[in-house]
């Protein structure tokens, strides 16, 4: 049998310690240690899929927890079955002990495998369906509560279009213009976009 071993952190400055030292008592060879320093969100990690490539039958791939597989319920069980099925490996789950293929060998092992996978997986994802709905919800109470999100809105002069009218004329520049409102020539200019072509922009001299 053949150790791998497989790590992942969400970040590229995140410590990867805790993982490592849980492998640590599987003396994995180097060559058989995977990490990848990315978020699983799009699941595009170079390093796993090496991984799985390299699988054989009889193969026992380790990992710390369950979400290392996947982003969600689905993922997780697609990567599962790749895993077991297709590549004819073992798993081992060291924060959840039941998850062991390679100690489930009879029907009744792999039906306790398999159910227990299934529930934690589905349990992780409703925990982030909640966390998902909970923020959605303290979005809404706080906007009920008058709590404003994103930029505040940019609030012109009362002369804004004394000003405009001026710039149009070439009496002032996009500069100076810009200056008398408070804001940008490029703000200056996105504001006044949909009025009457404004005035060009002028080079600096």
């Amino acid at each position: 049998m053949r150790y791998f071993g497989y790590i992942r952190v969400s970040a590229a400055d995140q410590n990867d310690e805790r993982q490592r030292i849980a492998l640590a008592p599987f003396a994995i060879p180097a060559r058989n240690l995977y990490v990848d320093r990315q978020s699983g969100k799009d699941f595009n990690r170079p390093a796993y899929r090496r991984l799985v490539k390299r699988l054989r039958p009889g193969d026992l791939l380790i990992i710390k927890s369950l979400d290392r597989l996947g982003r969600d319920y689905a993922e997780v069980r697609e990567q599962w079955r790749r895993i077991t099925v297709e590549a004819g490996a073992d798993i081992k789950v060291l924060d959840m002990p039941l998850l062991d293929t390679a100690h489930a060998k009879d029907l009744l092992g792999s039906f306790i495998s398999d159910l227990v996978l299934q529930v934690l997986s589905f349990a992780a994802q409703m925990e982030r369906d909640n966390i998902r709905q909970r923020q959605a919800e303290g979005i809404s109470a706080a906007k009920a509560r008058g709590v404003r999100f994103g930029r505040e809105p940019l609030v012109l002069p009362d002369d804004f279009e004394d000003i405009y009218r001026r710039w149009r004329s070439g009496e002032i520049n996009a500069s100076q213009a810009a200056a008398l409102c408070g804001v940008s020539e490029r703000t200056l200019y996105e504001r006044t976009r949909g009025r009457r072509t404004p005035p060009p922009r002028q080079r600096k001299k």
